[in-house]
């Protein structure tokens, strides 16, 4: 039985959400593969030497910047990030490769970027043949060396027509770029399930049938949020925190006047489809996890683009007027203008919604499943691999 590992790590979520969403299609599709979720920071430190010494894991680092919003100089740090990268590369070639060597995997399959490098010399060097796959979590690549390496042996899976030809540009194979239909989401996001949105919205407090807004920022939140809804007394409002519970409770706080609309603070759950399920339209950060949940589930979108905007994600903000799928604001100090123009054309939004297709987790499989099957000769004679056009 093929062995596939799935390399994830904790920065942001988005990376072990894809992961798991993977992994639970597979099983349920009862492909005759071994699934194995690999946590890159474990392999890389199995002693857990880093929160020892500093109180923290290493990804923890970058979620409490997204938490506290402080994301400004992000592209500078990505730039020494990568450095450091680099300059540890055979520390981080030979750790990893001792690792495949002593678990044989038939597969790599890469759901993180910056690491791709490592990932990919140390399989050749302990398993040449191997097939290295990179699957882009991103709308877009952000070079130089984030996701895509143009001079390796790397077949990479890219969720829009942008991030392909990016790959194409910067010199990869034609024949080891494959397209997916979006960004891969949890199976439950493709479900139609029956859901009485009024009774749900009457059973949380929320009103019936005034248009209300999902605001979410991640697993981790962020402290604008607080922002968002006192910029926006009048509009119902679900507030997703994720995990962090200060900020749950600072929002549960805020001053109430007698006319403000309703709103609803909720904490870590893993039923974020649910909860869009009940909303509008969606308030929130453009990356590319929480904007295709919205959009697959028929939610119009507001997000911004400034200089505080995560430089992997500026690109979706271009996606999103491509698309006429939402708004982009320079600051949420311009929220209650955007809600009121999506309240406004609400049926135009919606019907554009509608036609972006996403088939991502499903399609993902189908091309790993060709990958593996032609990966003896591919090798060899790489011309022969057909580019995915599912």
């Amino acid at each position: 039985m093929p062995c596939i590992d799935l390399v994830w790590f904790n920065a942001g979520g988005g990376h072990r959400a894809a992961a798991q969403a993977l992994e639970q299609v597979m099983v349920a599709q009862g492909r005759p593969w071994q699934i194995r979720k690999v946590n890159l920071t474990e392999v890389l430190d199995p002693t857990n030497l880093f929160r020892r010494v500093t109180g923290m894991d290493p990804e923890d680092v970058y979620n409490r910047r997204l938490a506290s919003g402080f994301t400004l100089g992000l592209a500078q740090e990505l730039k020494l990030l990568q450095s450091l990268i680099r300059l540890g590369h055979t520390v981080l070639v030979q750790r990893l490769a001792r690792h495949w060597q002593a678990t044989r995997p038939d597969m790599v399959v890469s759901l993180i970027p910056n690491f791709n490098r490592a990932l990919h010399d140390s399989l050749a060097q302990a398993l040449p043949g191997v097939p290295f796959v990179t699957v882009l979590t991103d709308m877009a690549d952000h070079p130089p060396n984030f996701w895509i390496e143009p001079d390796l042996r790397q077949h990479v899976i890219c969720g829009t027509d942008h991030a392909a030809q990016q790959a194409l540009r910067s010199g990869c194979e034609a024949s080891r770029v494959h397209r997916s239909r979006g960004m891969i989401l949890r199976p439950e996001f493709h479900m139609r399930p029956a859901f009485d949105r009024v009774a749900e919205r009457c059973r949380v407090g929320l009103d019936a049938d005034t248009p209300t807004g999902l605001v979410l920022f991640g697993g981790t939140g962020s402290r604008v949020m607080k922002r968002i809804a006192t910029e926006l007394p009048g509009t119902p409002l679900i507030l997703m925190c994720g995990r962090n519970e200060a900020l749950a409770a600072r929002l549960r706080a805020l001053p109430r006047s007698a006319g403000d609309a309703p709103r609803v603070v909720v904490g870590y759950t893993p039923d974020v489809a649910h909860w869009m399920r009940m909303a509008d339209f969606f308030i929130g950060k453009p990356g590319p996890g929480s904007l295709s949940e919205a959009v697959q589930l028929g939610l119009p979108v507001i997000v911004t683009r400034n200089a505080w905007t995560m430089p992997q994600e500026r690109w979706n903000t271009d996606w999103v007027r491509q698309q006429g799928a939402g708004l982009v604001l320079r600051s949420f100090h311009e929220v209650g203008g955007a809600v009121g123009e999506i309240i406004a054309h609400m049926a135009a939004y919606r019907e554009r919604v509608a036609g972006i297709a996403n088939h991502a987790v499903f399609d993902v499989p189908q091309i790993l499943e060709r990958i593996l099957a032609l990966s003896g000769s591919a090798l060899r004679q790489p011309q022969d691999l057909v580019e995915s056009s599912d």
